[in-house]
């Protein structure tokens, strides 16, 4: 089948020949049509199939029609939510791509940079929004754009969106919409659950499934190699001696130790690059040009940027650490082997992620192989803990609490403190504080010896009647009590 087919506007169909492809993909073979008929819908395929193509060919065929029918009409129609930067930046690269023939505006809204020509583009109306639920929701609130005439809206990894929180969010943007329109959600997973959810957002949805509801794709070699937790770095460095692991994408579970792997990977003279939420986003859009570009070989990376890494030529995925779901399993993976290309998929397992990988090969109805690298030692002692080493390269309160030494430890490292005892002798007053008594009190004379002088009845200070009705006076009627416990006996 070819893309003639299925109804889009020639201007579309001479940006996808112009963009290499001849053939459109299962989903988007089953989604085109009734999205350009005017369904609402909900698709579910393996990641790497063309999705992103499957939602903005047809609507960008039906924006071309009604342009052509009612001429030019700057308003925004069309609006995409997506949960990372990363993914509102590939998906606003395919939309240009394809509607390279088309005179629509597009704009992209996501934290991390200036608001302000997001807020320029908001008011300016552009054509097509692809945000992130958070900053757009916020620029909203102070009245920055106009929904009023939009017809479609978007949710693109819409599971994604919801297990990171973003429901309440969507909800209130979703307020804000006309209820006319049309809704679309796209996502590799979707469970039971959150297809329950999506029915408040769409009107009778046509649910198009391409294969099982999660499934790891098809041209991916996924391996298993079980080491101890402390040489997993050494095995990572081992493998990169194969020279067929050219663009290596490697995921872990934390942020810090993402940064921490990197600097591994550079000192093994490794050229690496991170991507992770801490990292700016102009850090973290120079850190996917170097590694399209083949400047950095390795990419370490964590679960929230995974969603929007779409980059040809992954050779090889890494599961430096083993995702505790599923569903990050499949969407990792999913980095390479796209678009029917062949890819690896390596996964390191501990000890402790025993119970994640039975749960993955239930999941996924079969066993994974597992293999063992050639000429490496398994058995090696982890490495001695060096703590000026690990003070210097992460400070105590960004240390990991796993990784901080027992305060014990640390006094007997720091050794004893010789602190210099006090002199005997008479404790000198405090400089700038008198001592209590030391100033002479009216109609009184000055008691000797340095002897506290005991206050009579009626004398007012801080501690004897009257004190507290000084320094916090009250309009409340007093009962008394202060006075009758603390007054002269």
């Amino acid at each position: 089948m070819s893309f003639e087919v299925l109804g889009l506007a020639p201007k579309i169909l001479q940006a996808v020949q112009e963009a290499g492809y001849t053939e459109p993909t299962p989903i988007q073979t089953a989604a085109i049509p009734p999205i350009i008929a005017g369904h609402d819908l909900i698709g579910i395929a393996q990641t790497g199939t063309g999705k992103t193509a499957a939602f903005t060919l047809p609507m960008l065929t039906k924006l071309a029609a009604a342009q052509a029918a009612t001429g030019p009409n700057r308003r925004t129609r069309v609006l995409i939510l997506a949960p990372t930067r990363e993914l509102v930046v590939q998906i606003e690269e395919n939309i240009r791509a394809y509607a390279k023939h088309l005179p629509l505006t597009i704009a992209t809204v996501f934290g991390g940079v200036g608001e302000q020509p997001q807020i320029r583009a908001l008011r300016s109306a552009t054509d097509i929004v692809v945000a992130c639920p958070g900053r757009l929701l916020d620029l909203l609130g102070r009245r920055n754009g106009d929904f009023s005439s939009l017809q479609f809206l978007v949710l693109d990894e819409a599971d994604r969106m919801l297990d990171m929180g973003f429901l309440p969010s969507i909800r209130q943007i979703v307020r804000q919409l006309p209820k006319q329109r049309q809704t679309l959600m796209f996502s590799a997973t979707l469970s039971k659950e959150i297809e329950g959810l999506t029915h408040e957002f769409q009107h009778s949805p046509k649910i198009v499934q391409i294969g099982r509801r999660s499934n790891p794709a098809e041209t991916v070699t996924q391996l298993v190699y079980e080491v101890p937790k402390h040489l997993k770095t050494a095995l990572l460095v081992h493998l990169m001696k194969e020279p067929a692991m050219d663009m290596v994408l490697v995921f872990s579970r934390m942020k810090h130790a993402a940064d921490r792997l990197a600097r591994q990977l550079e000192q093994a003279g490794i050229r690496t690059a991170t991507l992770h939420s801490n990292r700016s986003q102009n850090q973290r859009l120079r850190a996917l040009q170097d590694f399209k570009a083949g400047t950095v070989r390795v990419l370490v990376a964590t679960d929230i940027a995974a969603r929007g890494i779409d980059v040809d030529g992954i050779s090889h995925v890494v599961n430096y650490d083993f995702p505790m779901h599923v569903e990050d399993y499949i969407h990792r993976i999913g980095r390479t082997g796209r678009a029917n290309q062949i890819g690896d998929a390596i996964s390191f397992v501990t000890n402790e992620d025993h119970g994640e990988l039975r749960a993955l090969e239930r999941f996924i109805g079969r066993g994974l192989v597992r293999k063992k690298a050639e000429g490496f030692n398994y058995t090696a002692a982890a490495p001695p803990y060096n703590p000026a080493e690990e003070e210097r390269r992460h400070p105590r309160h960004q240390q990991p609490r796993g990784q901080r030494p027992p305060r014990n430890e640390q006094r007997e490292q720091r050794g004893p403190q010789n602190f210099p005892r006090p002199s005997a002798g008479p404790r000198p007053p405090q400089s700038g504080r008198p001592q209590f008594g030391s100033r002479p009190q009216a109609g009184r004379p000055q008691s000797g010896g340095g002897q506290r002088p005991q206050p009579t009845r009626g004398e007012v200070n801080g501690n004897r009647e009257g004190g507290n009705e000084r320094h916090f006076p009250s309009t409340a009627p007093r009962s008394g009590g202060f006075r009758r416990h603390f007054g002269a006996r």
